[in-house]
């Protein structure tokens, strides 16, 4: 009878177990869209099409932009870019996402910036349209705004 009693004791200490790991288990955080499309200006510096990537963790955040359409207006250096992404939050405000990310481009390559990083809260619905996109290179500040909503809508964070 104590093999027995044994038994059942480590079969309900691991099903205990168990369920612990999955009620402490952090839940599955998800943005939505996962990617939208916005059609930004660069002023002088052109404009066009790009994505936005956006990713998150939690309350951390990152976001990408990728553009073929705003091209690099000479060779750069990997994480020479200094980028600021701020988003207009749908209750009001803005959110800002940052970071000296980038790959390394030559003159005339499609520009990419991020991951940026930023601090979301759940329900946070960050819209590209209002806000911009600061990238400073060698001292020389460009500014992206888009000039429209973005496509497929919002991101919204879970």
């Amino acid at each position: 009878m104590t093999g027995k009693q044994t038994v059942t004791g480590a079969a309900l200490a691991a099903g205990a177990l168990a369920l612990t790991g999955v009620v402490l288990a952090p839940a599955a955080v998800a943005v939505v869209p996962q990617s939208a499309t916005i059609t930004a200006d660069c002023g002088s510096f052109g404009g066009g099409e790009a994505t936005l990537t956006a990713t998150q963790d939690g309350t951390a955040a990152t976001l990408t932009l990728t553009s073929s359409a705003i091209t690099a207006p000479i060779a750069l250096g990997e994480d020479s870019i200094a980028s600021t992404l701020t988003l207009v939050k749908g209750g009001g405000g803005t959110t800002a996402f940052t970071g000296t990310e980038n790959p390394a481009m030559a003159a005339g390559d499609s520009v990419t910036v991020g991951p940026l990083n930023g601090t979301v809260a759940s329900g946070d619905s960050l819209e590209a349209f209002g806000g911009s996109l600061r990238m400073t290179v060698f001292g020389i500040t460009i500014t992206c705004t888009a000039t429209g909503p973005q496509s497929p809508g919002p991101f919204v964070f879970d």
